[in-house]
C-alpha cells in the first residue's frame, strides 16, 4: 500500500498533523448481526424489521415495513446512527447498500438478510462507505456467484483514517451538509413528480369520463371532450432498419431506436441520442408532430411508452409504431402514457417477447378537446416536466460534486490482489 498518506484536500487547521493511517473496520467498530423470523411472528404493529427495500439512495425509506412481535428472541435492537447495511441479496447490485438509522427512529431491529455496524464515528464511516474504495471492496469479497458478504471479511476491510478524531468530524460534517443538500433537492423532485402524476389524473377524462375533473378556465364552458378512435385521427406507418451496429458516434444523421423509448425518453423527444450513417434513401424518417410507440418490448409496461418527435428528418427504427397524427402529438403523447397506458398494455401479446400492432392502435377510444385545450394542457405538463428535468440535473450537479469532494478528502490506496 501506499506509504504516504495524504489527502489532496486537507482543512487548513489539519495541515500540519500526521499522515493518515490504515484501519481496518473492526477497529472502526462492530457488526451486530440480524434478526430470524418467520411468518408466523408478523404483526400488525410491533418491532419494526428493516430490510433492503428500507435502504433507498442512501437513506432509511419507510414506505415498506415490518413488524414481528415484541416478544420475539434473537432481536438485537438498533441504535441511533448505527449504520444498516444490506449483507445478501437475490440481486448483487444491491449488496453493499447502507444507510445509517436516523436518531427519530426507535425501536427497530434487521432482517437476517442485513447488518449493523455501530462505529466509534458513524458519521465518518458512513461517508467511508460511499467511496470507490468501499465498492471495490464489496465487489472482490463478492466473487462471481457470491450474493452476500462474510462478516469476518469486512470487519477486514481496511480504508484510510485521519489520526485525530477532530479530522474526522470536520469531514463527516462537510459530506453530512452536502447530503442533507442532495436530500433536500430530491424531496423537492419527489414534490414535482406528485404534482405532475395529479395532474395527469385530473388533466384527463378517467374511465367513463366525458370532461376531465380540472379545466383551464377558459375552456369549462366549452364542449365535452370528444370520444374518436385513434384511426380516426391519425395515419399509421412502421420503423425501418436502424439496428444497434448502426449507431455511430460521429454520426450525422439522428435516429431513434425503439428501446430507446423506455430506457432515455418521455413524452416528448427534443434532444437525440443517437446517431447513423445510413443512408436516408431506406429509411422512414419522422415529421414533427409524430408520436411514436414500440411495436415490440419486453413487458407490456415497457410496450406501452409513447413519445413525441419534435422534429422534421429523424430516423426511426425498425419495431417503432409511428402515428402520424392530425392531433397535438404531445397531447397525445401525454395521454397514451398515462390515461391510456393500461389499455395499451392490455392490446400487447406474446410472452417471451411482446408485440403491439397497428391494427390494435387504431381501434383505441380517445378523448379530445378542440386544438386550443390541447395545447394548453401538452404545455402545461411539457413546462413540469423541464422543471423536473432541472431538478434531476440539479442533484446530478451536487452528486457529482460531493464525488470530486470524496476524491479529495480521502487518500488514495492502491489494496493489494
Amino acid at each position: 500500500m501506499n506509504k504516504i498518506l495524504i489527502p489532496e484536500l486537507r482543512f487548513p487547521e489539519f495541515s500540519f498533523e500526521r499522515n493518515w493511517k490504515i484501519e481496518k473496520l473492526s477497529e472502526l467498530g462492530e457488526l451486530i448481526n440480524g434478526l430470524t423470523y418467520s411468518p408466523d411472528d408478523v404483526r400488525e404493529e410491533g418491532l419494526l424489521v428493516l430490510r433492503s427495500s428500507n435502504i433507498q439512495n442512501g437513506l432509511i425509506d419507510l414506505n415498506d415495513l415490518v413488524y414481528v412481535r415484541k416478544d420475539i428472541k434473537g432481536a438485537n435492537l438498533s441504535e441511533p446512527n448505527d449504520i444498516l447495511i444490506c449483507v445478501r441479496n437475490g440481486s448483487k447490485k444491491l449488496i453493499g447498500k447502507n444507510a445509517i438509522i436516523p436518531k427519530d427512529l426507535h425501536f427497530v431491529t434487521h432482517g437476517a438478510f442485513m447488518t449493523v455496524f455501530r462505529a466509534k464515528n458513524s458519521e465518518f464511516v458512513f461517508q467511508l462507505f460511499q467511496t470507490d474504495m468501499y465498492d471495490r471492496l464489496v465487489k472482490a469479497d463478492l466473487g462471481a456467484t457470491i450474493n452476500s458478504i462474510n462478516g469476518k471479511n469486512f470487519l477486514k476491510y481496511e480504508f484510510p483514517v485521519p489520526e485525530n478524531p477532530k479530522e474526522q468530524r470536520k469531514i463527516a460534517d462537510c459530506l453530512s451538509s452536502l447530503d442533507e443538500v442532495i436530500k433536500a433537492q430530491s424531496l423537492k423532485l419527489d414534490l414535482l413528480k406528485d404534482h405532475k402524476n395529479g395532474l395527469l389524473q385530473n388533466l384527463f377524462p378517467q374511465g367513463g369520463e366525458t370532461v376531465p375533473k380540472f379545466r383551464f378556465p377558459e375552456f369549462i364552458n366549452d364542449a365535452e371532450w370528444v370520444e374518436k378512435t385513434l384511426d380516426e385521427v391519425a395515419t399509421f406507418l412502421k420503423g425501418k432498419g436502424v439496428s444497434k451496429s448502426d449507431i455511430a458516434e460521429n454520426g450525422s444523421l439522428p435516429c431513434i431506436r425503439y428501446g430507446e423509448l423506455y430506457t432515455h425518453y418521455n413524452e416528448t423527444i427534443s434532444v437525440i441520442k443517437s446517431y447513423t450513417n445510413l443512408s436516408t434513401n431506406d429509411l422512414v424518417l419522422s415529421k414533427a408532430n409524430d408520436v411514436i410507440i414500440p411495436a415490440s418490448g419486453e413487458t407490456q409496461e415497457d410496450i406501452a411508452t409513447a413519445s413525441c418527435v419534435l422534429a422534421d428528418g429523424i430516423a426511426l427504427g425498425g419495431d417503432l409504431n409511428i402515428i402520424r397524427t392530425k392531433i397535438n402529438g404531445v397531447f397525445l403523447s401525454y395521454l397514451m402514457n398515462n390515461a391510456k397506458k393500461k389499455e395499451i398494455a392490455q392490446l400487447a401479446q406474446g410472452i417471451s417477447v411482446v408485440h403491439l400492432y397497428s391494427n390494435q392502435l387504431k381501434t383505441l377510444k380517445i378523448n379530445i378537446p378542440k386544438l386550443k385545450e390541447q395545447q394548453k394542457t401538452a404545455s402545461c405538463l411539457s413546462v413540469l416536466d423541464e422543471l423536473i428535468a432541472s431538478q434531476v440535473k440539479q442533484i446530478e450537479h451536487l452528486k457529482q460534486h460531493k464525488k470530486g469532494l470524496m476524491q479529495g478528502l480521502f487518500p488514495k490506496i492502491n489494496y493489494r490482489k
